[in-house]
């Protein structure tokens, strides 16, 4: 699941503001921001909606392991222009 600092991270690869997310994920500005700030244990379809978001934008959500943290990158692109997944 992602992470509020992966979602800080993910808007600043994208260049979105947490309204933008909030448009793309289809869930209200002040979910986002309270996600963001830690403030609430946000679960469920609104986490789903962000992630859903970010990686429709082409981001990869990487999970912690045992060795490092989580982090995100560019999903890799296809010859066909497409970023997989």
């Amino acid at each position: 699941m992602i992470t509020p600092r992966q979602s800080k991270a993910a808007r600043a690869l994208l260049g979105w503001t947490q309204l933008k997310l909030a448009e793309n994920a289809g869930i209200p500005l002040d979910t986002v921001k309270r996600f963001e700030r830690s403030k609430s244990d946000t679960r469920g379809q609104a986490m789903i909606a962000m992630e859903t978001a970010i990686r429709h934008a082409g981001i990869k959500l990487i999970p912690p392991d045992d060795r490092e943290g989580e982090g995100l990158r560019f999903a890799s692109v296809r010859n066909d222009g497409i970023a997989s997944r």
